[in-house]
């Protein structure tokens, strides 16, 4: 008997496997996003040289003084590239901040590209060797990866399979490293990071060193996700929930404190945020406009959605 939260599905029968295979991947991914808005993800195809490379730079760069990590704190990008020190984002329904700091990267375009005006240049972390080389070779695999999902959930949908290929090719994506320093004292009615759901397309999630992750059932139940070694974690964001008028749900989440005697434990993960070009037409997709479930949003495009939601959370002005 399983306890996982959960479901679990199989990248590669998807890529590699034969008509029926990828029919029942499709199928099982599609029940996972519209029943639980999670779904653990196997054979997922992103490097896990990468994944490790990149988590213990990570690690030596949350390690360097707060004066040196504040040197890749961008004024003016809403925390879009580079360094965000501790406690500047909260929950959009929270007035306190989260215990956590991060770095986020971006896009990467030439810069003779017609969006390069929309993708500020990723700053490069000098004081870490492969810090910057990691990231950008893992942000291009869990592309990668993120595709093949969005094939799967066109078909879902009964959309043409190539449905998100041109939204999401040098869609706004964000590579976050996520650092939960250790609790030193009680802490001010926050935790590491409040309920919430996720912005964009679909997130994946690799690489969390420590428990915590929790999402909120139909039930109104908190349940630990608790994933396997080498299993990505994957969850609906608002935006495909949006385009899909709540058919495929974006589920409430967070990451809880651990027990006292835990305190001393930091934390640190690397979820992928995958967006499309701010472009992309978020309005509901006319098959999942129905009585039971009657149209539920306005016309918006994924930037200005995005620009809004970055308002709610603190990190644009």
């Amino acid at each position: 008997m399983s306890n996982r939260s959960i479901p679990l599905v199989d990248l590669s029968s998807f890529v590699n496997g034969d008509e029926a295979q990828k029919q029942a991947f499709v199928e099982a991914l599609g029940k996972a996003f519209h029943e639980v808005g999670f779904v653990g993800v196997i054979n997922h195809q992103v490097p896990k040289d990468l994944i490790d490379g990149f988590y213990a730079s990570s690690k030596a760069f949350f390690s360097l003084p707060v004066d040196v990590k504040r040197k890749y704190e961008i004024e003016g990008l809403a925390g879009q590239r580079g360094y965000t020190s501790y406690g500047k984002e909260h929950a959009k329904q929270s007035a306190v901040a989260d215990l956590k700091e991060f770095y986020q990267i971006g896009q990467y375009v030439s810069d003779d590209h017609p969006l390069k005006h929309e993708y500020p240049t990723n700053p490069t972390v000098t004081e870490i060797e492969g810090f910057s080389d990691y990231s950008q070779k893992l942000y291009k695999a869990f592309e990668e990866a993120g595709a093949h999902l969005l094939r799967a959930i066109a078909l879902y949908l009964g959309l043409d399979e190539a449905y998100f290929a041109e939204k999401i090719k040098d869609g706004n994506s964000i590579l976050r490293t996520i650092h939960y320093p250790p609790i030193t004292e009680e802490p001010r009615s926050a935790i590491r990071a409040e309920q919430h759901e996720d912005i964009n397309l679909i997130t994946l999630l690799v690489g969390a060193s420590a428990g915590g992750l929790q999402l909120l059932n139909s039930q109104g139940e908190w349940l630990d996700i608790v994933p396997e070694a080498d299993e990505i974690v994957i969850n609906v964001g608002d935006m495909l929930q949006r385009l899909t008028n709540n058919y495929l749900v974006s589920t409430t989440h967070r990451v809880v404190n651990p027990p006292r005697e835990l305190w001393h434990v930091p934390r640190l993960s690397i979820p992928f945020f995958l967006h499309p070009k701010s472009s992309m037409d978020l309005t509901c997709l006319p098959a999942t406009v129905t009585e039971e479930r009657p149209l539920a949003y306005e016309s918006i495009t994924a930037g200005d959605y995005l620009n809004e939601r970055l308002r709610e959370i603190g990190l644009k002005k």
